[in-house]
Parts: C-alpha cells; structure tokens; sequence
C-alpha cells in the first residue's frame, strides 16, 4: 500500500496537470481528515489522562504548553471520542443498485436512500467527509477504505463473503428460501414479522457489523428486508457512543429489531446485543 509521503510525491510528479488536480483534491480530503482524528485522538488522551490517571487539567496544560483554557476548548470542540467507531475517514456509503423489471436502468429502493440520508447526517455530525458508491446489480466491487455498505447478501457476494467470517451470527435463506438471520449456536433464530403469513407487521430486522473482508475491514448495516436498514440506522444514530464503549474499534456483529409507521420509525433497539469477535 502507498504511503502518504509516496502519494504526496506522486501527486507532486503528476504530468498530467487534470489528473494532478484530481489526485491533489483526494490527498486534501485524507490530510483534512487525519487533522480531525488526530484532534479526536488528542481530546481523547487528555480525558483519559484526567479520568485514569488523575492529572488535573491544569497540570495537563503545563505538560502540553498549553492554558487552562485552551485545554478546556479542546475538550469542547474536538470530534467526540465515538468517532473512531466508523474509522478515520473520509468514509464511504455503499448502496446496492437493483435491477428492476420493466426499467431500463437499475435503481436505488427508497429505504435504502432514507437509511443513507440518515447515515450522512450522523457522519457528517462526527465530521467526516462523505462518499457514496452505487455497488452495481451484479454485486461484484471492492470497498476501499472506511466504508458503510447498506446491503445485504442477496444483493451482493462481497457482503455475503464478509458475514460469512462472523463466528456469532448467520445470514443466509433457510430451507423455504426465506432470509433470516440466525445465531451459529442455534440458540435463535430472527425471523422478520413483514414475512408472518398469519399477520405481517411493518417491522423488520438488520444485521449489524464490522467484519474482516480480506486485508481490510467493512462496516455491514443489512435488513432482511431493505426497511430493516432504516431501523438500524435509527438505532445506530442514538447510541454510537454506548455501541463505542462497548466495542471500540474491534470486529463486532448484533441485531437490531425496528418497528415502524411508513417513512417513520416508531421504535428500534437491539435483539442480539454486539459480540466482538476474536480476529480483530
């Protein structure tokens, strides 16, 4: 992989003086978002300080050359600490394209544009910078970097070949083809209420998770059903720092439960709570 000081030099060496632009713009979008990490990172360090060790502020400033005051605005105006739940950045929304009938082009469901919408808000609140990536109806690409992919196995053998490294949960069509998502000790099973042939309900579930995909890790919301992804979505935006506490930055994977009310979500909190995994 490229270093930076090697893409700095390759951006400087660039005949090419479009390409030179191009390429400079993305080394920009990467050294903005590396200062703000390293203002999370030095934010973090002082309260852990504070916290841990028992420093007080005001010995804090000394050490750092710095006030009292300006300690008291770093803590203020950094990113909080639950940013680095997503990564670094900038990060990337991966939405699946679906081939629809009777349409010459492939499409994006309208839940899934909700659930990315409310996504891009909660990124851009930690402050990072924001991407999205149409993965194609074929399911084939490659995630670069930090990346949230809403989307499911069925839409995608790349989603699929990244769930399939969890030791906790399965998602996969059971015996009459329907798609559930199950616990590997068989200890449940979660089935979507949308799919109750005696009485379906608007409500769904979402596999949740940071798996290993490769040399790399991506970040997985999918519902059984395209809703479920809303739901989840919803949950995340309330309890990022709760969810950060818990796993920090580790492979993890859950399962929210989400109830709904057309566009709105009327209701959504966990079934299987996270459970880190042991491949990091």
């Amino acid at each position: 992989m490229e270093t930076q000081d090697e893409s700095f030099e390759r951006v400087r060496h660039e005949a090419d003086p479009l390409r030179q632009a191009k390429l400079a713009g993305e080394l920009i979008a990467v050294y903005q978002q590396r200062s703000v990490e390293l203002a999370r990172l030095r934010r973090e360090a002082i309260n852990t300080a504070a916290a841990e060790r028992g420093i007080s502020f005001s010995v804090i400033a000394k050490e750092l050359g710095l006030t009292r005051g300006r300690i008291t605005q770093i803590r203020q105006t950094a990113p909080p600490a639950e940013r680095a739940f997503f990564g670094v950045g900038p990060v990337t929304v991966a939405l699946p394209l679906r081939a629809v009938p009777e349409r010459a082009l492939p499409m994006i469901s309208s839940e899934d544009a909700r659930a990315a919408e409310r996504l891009t808000m909660l990124l851009t609140d930690l402050a990072f910078q924001v991407e999205q990536f149409r993965i194609p109806p074929n399911g084939l690409w490659q995630p670069h970097g930090d990346t949230v992919a809403i989307c499911g196995p069925k839409s995608s053998s790349v989603t699929a070949q990244a769930i399939s490294s969890d030791p906790v949960l399965t998602f996969e069509p059971d015996d009459d083809g329907q798609w559930t998502i199950r616990e590997r000790d068989g200890s449940h099973v979660y089935e979507s209420p949308m799919d109750s042939q005696a009485a379906p309900r608007w409500a769904d579930f979402a596999y949740v998770g940071r798996l290993a995909l490769n040399e790399q890790t991506v970040f997985i919301v999918a519902g059984v059903h395209a809703l479920g992804s809303v739901g989840a979505i919803d949950y995340l935006a309330r309890n990022v720092a709760d969810l950060y506490a818990q796993v920090g930055t580790r492979c993890f994977s859950m399962v929210v439960r989400s109830e709904h009310d057309g566009d709105t979500v009327t209701r959504s909190e966990l079934a299987c709570p996270p459970r880190t995994h042991d491949r990091t």
